[in-house]
């Protein structure tokens, strides 16, 4: 057998390496869209999942009468080894890419056709048994195989995202626990407040995940809707009757996934709406997590100078010039991922925007936005969790001071004392550095020791309840 095979497209005849299952449109997509150097064997979830479409639009044509059971006998074998990762090697399209996704198709078609050809006992290209366009892609366009098996791949992306939050809130959850009793001063603009727990702290970060868990799940159910059947714009041309039905029912079962078919397919067929969502819940949950990573950095900030109510696990020097300093990495590493995160958001914000008339031709850009984002994201949560969160201790006595000998702590006595007295006796403070206790007790004796010590009593401070004279 020659190292080489001839194979030919409407605009001319290319040599492919026989060692190669993809074919002539591939390698065109090879030579032309050198974007991102990210090909589509670095997201194996969208390849099962064009498996998944594909196998599904085999046995929708077989049941239709359109596609002989031998041809799609051999499609669903070679789709199911897209499903199972046999072949992830052979798609070398880059992630974006011009023509709205028509390389990633023409790969997966070309591919499947080569295995299946093998299948039946013929060699690579020989197309006349079973072609790429004919059979793989029958009753199908890119205009609704590529869009369904990216909503596939992303509602697989967004199941490992939320189980990555899951693992995130169930850690802060447990040092909430661990910190239930450590007294320290809450912070309103970075000014003093009032006292309450480190564990009141770490169990708002739990409850806030929870909430984008929730937001999650919300937005994942968009995308279970597809367009299979649409074809080129949403007119079902060259689609048999009932097809449309058949081939979502089929991709449902296979998939897992609760595929329903889009009641307007031409409106499916050009709308991006679940992604601007999606991408917007995520942009929402990644500012959260960015926004506890500040908080983080702030709380460990020092050790001498700073706040220093917590330490973060010391996970390498921190420079180059002075020694024994320690950087917040892990926290600055993903600060800086939500940053990519929330410019993707953008990006995906204009791909949506720029679509015209029956089609977006801009879904690649898209696609990649989404996994990308959904992929760092997912890496940044669990080397968050491993690397910080599950080693963060306390400073139990610096944030006990810190409570005592704030001016924060002259709120509780508003209800015994009224605003104007407790202003001005926290002015008294402030200006002489005298603590809040002594005004209170031993100059201006307004208050007894005992009933200072039941105000400013450990439980009180943790559970405070209202104490009027």
């Amino acid at each position: 057998m020659s190292s080489v095979r001839k194979e030919h497209d409407f605009l001319g005849e290319k040599e492919i390496s026989n060692s190669v299952y993809y074919g002539v449109q591939t390698l065109r997509a090879l030579e032309n869209f050198s974007i991102t150097g990210i090909p589509i064997s670095k997201e194996p979830l969208f390849i099962q999942a064009f498996g998944y479409v594909k196998k599904a639009a085999a046995l929708a044509n077989r049941d239709s009468g359109v596609l002989d059971p031998k041809i799609a006998e051999a499609i669903v074998y070679a789709s199911d080894k897209l499903i199972a990762g046999e072949y992830n090697d052979q798609f070398v399209s880059d992630l974006i890419q011009g023509g709205a996704g028509t390389s990633c198709n023409m790969n997966a078609n070309e591919v499947i056709a080569n295995i299946g050809l093998e299948y039946m006992g013929h060699n690579k290209g020989d197309y006349e048994y079973l072609h790429p366009n004919n059979h793989v892609n029958c009753s199908q366009s890119t205009n609704d195989a590529y869009p369904t098996a990216f909503r596939i791949a992303l509602y697989k992306k967004i199941d490992i995202y939320v189980k990555a939050l899951e693992a995130l809130q169930t850690a802060f959850s447990r040092k909430a626990e661990e910190f239930k009793d450590v007294l320290k001063m809450g912070r309103t603009q970075l000014q003093d407040a009032v006292p309450m727990t480190l564990g009141d702290e770490f169990h708002g970060w739990a409850t806030t995940i929870g909430e984008d868990i929730q937001r999650m799940r919300e937005s994942q159910k968009l995308i279970c809707e597809c367009n299979m059947g649409a074809t080129a714009i949403g007119t079902r041309i060259n689609a048999p009757e009932g097809y449309p039905e058949l081939c979502t029912k089929y991709l449902a079962e296979i998939s897992g996934i609760p595929i329903t078919l889009a009641e307007d397919l031409i409106e499916a067929t050009s709308d991006t709406g679940a992604y601007v969502q999606i991408s917007g819940t995520l942009k929402r949950s990644v500012i959260k997590i960015s926004k506890i990573c500040n908080d983080l950095r702030l709380l460990s900030s020092g050790p001498r100078t700073g706040l220093n109510e917590i330490n973060l696990p010391k996970m390498q020097p921190g420079s180059s010039i002075m020694p024994g300093k320690v950087n917040p990495v892990i926290p600055e590493v993903v600060n800086q991922t939500a940053y990519y995160v929330i410019g993707a958001d953008v990006t995906i914000t204009l791909a949506a925007e720029a679509g015209q008339l029956q089609l977006n031709v801009m879904e690649p850009v898209i696609a990649f936005s989404l996994f990308t984002s959904l992929e760092y994201m997912t890496n940044a949560i669990h080397t968050l969790i491993s690397k910080c969160i599950n080693g963060v201790t306390a400073n139990v006595e610096v944030c006990r001071n810190l409570v005592m000998n704030s001016i924060g702590i002259v709120t509780a006595l508003n209800p015994i004392l009224g605003y104007e007295e407790s202003a001005s006796i926290a002015k008294e403070a402030l200006n002489t550095g005298k603590s809040v206790h002594d005004i209170v007790v031993k100059e201006r004796k307004v208050i007894s020791q005992e009933k200072w010590d039941e105000i400013y009593s450990m439980e009180n401070m943790i559970h405070p309840k209202f104490i009027k004279e």
